[in-house]
C-alpha cells in the first residue's frame, strides 16, 4: 500500500534528521493514464497527480527520479509536459547522489525510498489523492 511506504519514509526521514528521500515515479499507469498510441506520448493525468508532484517538486528534502523505460525522445516530451505543469524530476532513471557504500551496491540499481509504479501496485486513479492528503498532514505537523 502506497501510503505507508510513504508514511514510513517521511517518518524515518524526520526521526533520522535525513536531508533528502527519494522518489522513482512510474509514466504510464502511474501519472498518466496510457493512450497505447505509437509515436503519440500519453498526456492525460491520473486525478490528484499534477497537484501531488507539484507539491513533491517544491520540497527540498525529496528529490523525484523518473522512473521509466520510455525512449530518450519521449522522455524529453514528457519532461516538458511536466514541466509546464511545474513539475521538475531531478533525475531520469538513476540516483548519481547515492553512491556503493556499505549499506549497498547501487551502479546497477539505483537507491529510492519510495517507489510509485503500477506494475509494484500503485493505483493512479486512487492513491494520488492519498498522497496528497498524507504529505499535506505530514507539513502540518512539520510547522
Amino acid at each position: 500500500m502506497i501510503s505507508r511506504a510513504v508514511e514510513i519514509c517521511l517518518r524515518h526521514a524526520r526521526e533520522k534528521h535525513w536531508d533528502k528521500v527519494y522518489w522513482a515515479i512510474d509514466i504510464h499507469g502511474t501519472i498518466l493514464k496510457p493512450n497505447y498510441k505509437r509515436n503519440e506520448i500519453s498526456t492525460e493525468f491520473y486525478p490528484f497527480a499534477i497537484e501531488t508532484l507539484q507539491l513533491l517538486s517544491k520540497r527540498n528534502d525529496i528529490v523525484l527520479i523518473l522512473y521509466t523505460c520510455s525512449y530518450p525522445h519521449e522522455i524529453e516530451q514528457y519532461l516538458a509536459l511536466f514541466a509546464d505543469h511545474s513539475i521538475q524530476f531531478d533525475y531520469v532513471n538513476q540516483n548519481p547522489e547515492i553512491a556503493n557504500g556499505g549499506y549497498g551496491y547501487y551502479q546497477d540499481k539505483f537507491y529510492f525510498n519510495v517507489l510509485m509504479d503500477d506494475k509494484a501496485g500503485f493505483d493512479g486513479e486512487h492513491d494520488w489523492k492519498e498522497v496528497l492528503e498524507l504529505i499535506q498532514e505530514f507539513e502540518k505537523k512539520s510547522i
